[in-house]
């Protein structure tokens, strides 16, 4: 169950001695060198021998020094860094068995016996090749000496494990692949660009995206930014999609808005296979409507610059997943391919991917494009279902259900609150319901107030709360909160905030005994940066937080490279939860986080003073320590910034930053976006249903402990669970969950930064069966 650093124990001895191991990168997304420096630095840690391909499978054909052993250090100051740093190259020899020998040889003489590849289904099959004539390839290379009997005998089988790196998350069995998240980033920042140059000359763009033969980036673009139209290849419009393109827009500037915008994949065809090109688009809404319209195709700007957060602890995470998977591969283990499913990581036989990933191409060629949308799989049908029900097109005529349902934001701002709102307004209207918006979370509950269509125009890339939100609970107000229930008819209450929205919401199931206007379905959509709402592994806001820290990490990083021996102590947001500081530490690199979950002593300090101490003596001479606003009441920032400053005399000098309200601040980030839009759409169907089933003789009465849920991301699934069954796993005391997944990665923090501990592999990921597992998770949609 436990990994140690050192190679004396027993059961990892002779498995890590006898294996070495080479990496391959052979594609470039941003998150790369976060997978490289967790695969290095985790394989030295169990005692294995790393070694880097240079340029991918050429550099594996050519041999030399293309491939060199890696250490601790070479992987220093890269975590930031797009691309790769060991380089990637296309190979035609590689291609051919002649090339294929030639490789197999490099590997034989360096006792290398396991491969790690990270890149796109082309360079995954190509290694599941490799290894299938593993060994007729050393039969050859025995006969014609290029290896002796022996060395072919100690290097018998070959182990590979693959990483998905490729920002077009085009490969099928896994949610988000290496680099997906950082492309939309660049994405939405051209996109939140040209937006203002479009509102200030009423003008139509079209936005053309990557993404090959898949709509992935476009479609999460359209629902990110409000887009007007998508045009992906898995759905193409329908015959008569010039005359409805046309339609919307007109409605759309009718609505008064001010621009158009649309999202066009590169690959985006029409029923018939025929290409539908940005210029068509453009030709066709100058020539039929005269608006002024620009198209700017991005290009190879998505693949470039920083990696997201997102993707760096997702890099990291693959990376020692893939490290696990090769220590454990036996000659019968089949290739497998490291995957990411909601926030679990998961094993899957490689060729059933590639397979799956193939098929989908087959299906849009066969005119089968219902099919192609559900072999994508989870992620892509929601997205898919969210963008074409309703947030672009509000209907001719709407139903009218009778109902009303009031929407508010409780607690502190966190961006992806408004899309969230917009998200709810819309698909209620969708639903015929009369959508009422709360300002000034419970408080203004005493006031109701119409929201319409248009009104949340605009809303989804905006930080912040629109709507006004305070940390209020309701109790006090129960008597005016019954009172404007009752005035205004409010059949549903959507509260989406953070801790305070859960305990709001659950002093309004307590005043449903004494006061009966309160019995209407409630539903919580968890939005805080602190991500300390229980029942959901992430919170609205929380991504966008992290991303800030993490820049700003990078930043500090960058002045103490250059300045040298220097150590910042950099405090995070988040009350008495540690996710921020330890999420931010692992995107950064930082040496320690300190949280209020993990209580350290003095002891441990010290330790860390130590530890900085020796690595003043290596050639990288900066360190980062992250601490969560409350992790101690005694060791606070300014303690732990003394201690250090002592300690350190005459080897390295401290920095303190204390980074405050900003991390609330900014634009959302495309996952916030995103998360919120789905979130809304969720809320909005629940409730709509539950008012439906607690609805008698034209009265609503919901009383039962399912009638006030909080919607929730649980490890794979969106799901509802009661409010009450919720107190159960809560902290109320330091306004935590008492269980919080993230904590398992604590261990992968640390020993990233050299400390020696102990990693805990008791829930490692088992190998899956992608059919399998894409029939369990639909039946959860």
């Amino acid at each position: 169950q436990k990994i140690h650093q050192h190679p004396s124990t027993p059961r990892f001895y002779g498995l890590i001695s006898a294996f070495p191991y080479s990496f391959l990168c052979l594609s470039l997304p941003p998150g790369m060198n976060a997978a490289v420096r967790a695969v290095v630095r985790v394989g030295i840690y169990t005692g294995a021998k790393v070694y880097f391909v240079h340029e991918g499978y050429q550099g594996l054909v050519d041999g030399g020094d293309n491939i060199k052993e890696a250490t601790w250090e070479s992987v220093s100051m890269m975590l930031q860094l797009g691309g790769t740093v060991i380089g990637s190259a296309r190979c035609q020899d590689f291609r051919t068995r002649e090339g294929r020998l030639k490789a197999a040889r490099n590997l034989v003489k360096r006792g290398i016996t396991n491969l790690c590849v990270i890149g796109g289904d082309g360079s995954l099959t190509g290694a599941d090749t490799f290894r299938a004539e593993w060994s007729g390839l050393l039969a050859d290379l025995v006969k014609t000496g290029g290896i002796t009997a022996d060395e072919a005998k100690k290097s018998s089988f070959l182990n590979i494990v693959g990483m998905v790196g490729s920002i077009d998350n085009d490969f099928c069995g896994t949610d988000m692949t290496i680099g997906t998240d950082s492309a939309l980033h660049r994405i939405m920042e051209i996109v939140d660009a040209i937006t203002t140059t479009a509102q200030s000359h009423q003008r139509t763009f079209v936005l053309e995206v990557m993404g090959r033969h898949c709509g992935y980036l476009a479609l999460v673009t359209s629902l990110a930014c409000g887009a007007d139209w998508v045009f992906i290849p898995e759905s193409p419009p329908e015959d008569d999609w010039e005359d409805h393109l046309c339609r919307r827009l007109t409605e759309t500037r009718g609505r008064g808005s001010r621009l158009n915008i649309i999202i066009v994949a590169e690959g985006a065809i029409d029923k018939h296979g025929k290409a539908i090109t940005s210029e068509d688009i453009k030709s066709l809404v100058v020539k039929r409507l005269g608006y002024d319209t620009r198209v700017t195709i991005l290009g190879h700007v998505q693949r470039g610059g920083t990696p997201s957060a997102f993707d760096r602890i997702l890099g990291s995470r693959m990376g020692v997943e893939a490290v696990m998977a090769l220590l454990e591969g036996t000659p019968d283990s089949p290739a497998c391919v490291v995957s990411l499913s909601g926030n679990q990581a998961v094993r899957l036989p490689l060729m059933e991917c590639v397979q799956v990933t193939k098929d989908v191409t087959t299906a849009m060629k066969e005119g089968r494009f219902d099919d192609a949308v559900k072999l994508r799989g989870r992620d892509f049908q929601c997205w898919a279902r969210a963008f074409y029900c309703p947030h672009v097109c509000l209907p001719p005529q709407p139903l009218q259900s009778g109902y009303n349902l009031a929407v508010l934001n409780v607690g502190a701002p966190a961006a992806g609150m408004n899309a969230a709102v917009r998200s709810t307004v819309r698909i209620g209207i969708i639903h015929g319901h009369r959508m009422l918006a709360v300002h000034d979370g419970f408080e203004g509950l005493a006031e109701g107030k119409e929201i319409g269509w248009a009104g949340v125009g605009g809303w989804t890339g905006l930080g912040g709360s629109k709507l006004g939100t305070k940390r209020t609970l309701p109790k006090k107000y129960f008597e005016q909160i019954s009172a404007t229930i009752n005035d205004f008819s409010i059949h549903g209450l959507i509260i989406i905030g953070g801790f305070e929205a859960f305990t709001g919401s659950l002093e309004m199931i307590d005043g449903r005994a004494k006061f009966e206007e309160l019995c209407i379905p409630i539903c919580v959509i968890p939005a805080t940066v602190s991500n300390n709402v229980p029942g959901s592994d992430f919170s609205i806001g929380a991504d966008t937080a992290l991303n800030t820290i993490t820049m700003t990490c990078d930043r500090i990083k960058q002045s103490a490279a250059g300045t040298k021996r220097r150590v910042f102590i950099i405090e995070t947001m988040g009350g008495y939860c540690g996710y921020l500081a330890t999420m931010a530490g692992l995107a950064a690199g930082a040496d320690a986080a300190y949280i209020y979950e993990d209580p350290f002593t003095i002891r441990d300090l010290q330790i860390n003073v130590e530890h900085l101490t020796e690595k003043m003596k290596t050639t990288v001479k900066r360190g980062l320590v992250l601490r969560n606003e409350k992790c101690n009441d005694n060791y606070t920032t300014d303690f732990i910034f003394n201690l250090y400053s002592e300690e350190g005399k005459g080897i390295f000098d401290c920095r303190k930053n204390v980074l405050g309200h900003m991390q609330q601040g900014g634009t959302p980030t495309p996952f916030d976006r995103n998360f919120g839009t789905k979130m809304g759409t969720k809320a909005v169907a629940w409730i709509s249903g539950k008012i439906k089933e607690c609805s008698r003789h034209g009265r609503i009465f919901a009383n039962t402990a399912d009638s006030a849920c909080l919607l929730g991301m649980r490890r794979r699934s969106l799901v509802f669970q009661p409010l009450a069954e919720l107190k159960e796993q809560t902290d109320f005391d330091h306004r935590l969950p008492k269980e919080q997944w993230w904590l398992k990665l604590r261990p992968i923090l640390k020993i990233l930064a050299k400390y020696k501990i102990d990693l805990d592999t008791s829930e490692k990921a088992h190998l899956e069966h992608i059919m399998r597992k894409r029939v369990s998770m639909e039946s959860n949609i």
